[in-house]
C-alpha cells in the first residue's frame, strides 16, 4: 500500500526499554505501520515470538507486506482489548518478554481523507479505527443528547465552549443531519468566539468525538488491568500516550500498582506491588525526532517492570 504514511514515535527509546531477548514472548498491542514490531523482531531472532494486534485493515495490509520475511510473528485483526482471549486461543498464558501499547490514532488514520478524522479535509463523519464497527462519529453528533455532548466535549476535549457548541449542534441537526466534517467545523466556528490561537477551534471537539467513538479511555483502563494479569516476572510494559487524558490514566495506574500500600487502611492488607517504575518521569522524543516529526512533541513514554 503505497499511500500508507507512518512515522514510528520514539522507536529506539521504546524498543530499548523492552530489553528484548531471544526465546521470550512479546506483544505489540498497536501494530500500526509495524515500526516497533520490526525492530523487536530483529532483536528477538531466532526463537523469540511477537504477537501484534490491530483493527485497522490498512495498517494490517501494510505491515503484513513490510514484515513478510519474519516467521516468528503472528498478526491478529483484533482489538488489544481482547488480549486475554486472543492469547488464550494461542495457548499463551504469560507474556514473558514485554508489551508495547502505542495509544491514539495513527498519522495514516488522521490524514486519510475518507476516514473523517481531520477537520482540515471534508469527508463523511466517521472516525472509526475499526471500519467494520457500526458506531461512528455521525451517530455521536446526530443522536447524543445535548447534555451528553457537553459532557464528552468537556471531559474528552477539555473544550471550554462545550455548552455553546453542543447547543449549536442540536439546533443544526433539527433542520438536517450533520453528515460531513466540514459541516461540523462550520457549526463549531460559528458557536465559538474568535480568539487568537495556534489551535484550530475544532481541534478539541474532534478529539472528544474520536475518543467517544472508539472508547479510547475506557479501553486503556481495561487493557492495563489485563496486561498486568498477563505479564510475567521480569517482563516490561511500555506505554506511549499522546494527550493528557491518556497519560493521566497510565500514570495513575502505574503509580497505584507500584505502591507498597494501596488500601489506605491503618493496618495495611495489601499484597506486595506487582510492578516497579523504570522511569519516574515520562520519556519524550529527542530533538532529531521532533524536527523530523513535530507531532512527536506530545508523546510520553512510561515504562514499568513486573517484579512479582
Amino acid at each position: 500500500m503505497n499511500d500508507f504514511k507512518h512515522y514510528t514515535v520514539m522507536l529506539n527509546e521504546t524498543v530499548d526499554a523492552l530489553e528484548c531477548k531471544d526465546e521470550k514472548i512479546y506483544v505489540d498491542c498497536t501494530l500500526g505501520g509495524g515500526g516497533h514490531s520490526e525492530l523487536i523482531l530483529k532483536r528477538i531472532q531466532p526463537n523469540g515470538k511477537l504477537i501484534a494486534f490491530d483493527i485497522d485493515d490498512d495498517a494490517i495490509s501494510y505491515s503484513k507486506e513490510r514484515l513478510k520475511n519474519y516467521k516468528n510473528l503472528i498478526i491478529l485483526k483484533s482489538s488489544y482489548t481482547n488480549i486475554k482471549s486472543e492469547l488464550n486461543k494461542l495457548g499463551i498464558d504469560k507474556i514473558t518478554g514485554g508489551v508495547i501499547l502505542d495509544l491514539g490514532a495513527s498519522y495514516h488514520q488522521l490524514t486519510k481523507q475518507e476516514r473523517g478524522f481531520s477537520f482540515s479535509k471534508n469527508a463523511p463523519l466517521d472516525m472509526r479505527f475499526d471500519m467494520s464497527a457500526d458506531f461512528s462519529a455521525y451517530d455521536v453528533v446526530n443522536t447524543y443528547r445535548e447534555d451528553d455532548l457537553v459532557r464528552i466535549f468537556s471531559e474528552y476535549g477539555e473544550e471550554r465552549f462545550s455548552k455553546r457548541i453542543a447547543k449549536s449542534i442540536v439546533e443544526a441537526r433539527r433542520i438536517k443531519p450533520i453528515g460531513t466534517t466540514q459541516e461540523l467545523v462550520d457549526i463549531i466556528i460559528k458557536a465559538t468566539p474568535h480568539i487568537k490561537s495556534n489551535i484550530h477551534p475544532a481541534t478539541r471537539v474532534f478529539q472528544a468525538v474520536r475518543i467517544e467513538v472508539n472508547h479510547e479511555l475506557q479501553n486503556v483502563k481495561n487493557v492495563l488491568d489485563d496486561i498486568l494479569d498477563l505479564i510475567d516476572v521480569g517482563g516490561i510494559i511500555c506505554v506511549i500516550s499522546f494527550h493528557s487524558l491518556e497519560d493521566r490514566i497510565v500514570k495513575q495506574f502505574f503509580k497505584k500498582e507500584s505502591q507498597k500500600c494501596r488500601c489506605n487502611n491503618i493496618i495495611c492488607t495489601c499484597e506486595p506491588p506487582k510492578i516497579e517504575l523504570v522511569n519516574k518521569k515520562p520519556i519524550t522524543a529527542g530533538e532529531i525526532e521532533l524536527k523530523e516529526n513535530p507531532p512527536s512533541r506530545s508523546a510520553k513514554l512510561r515504562v514499568v517492570r513486573c517484579i512479582r
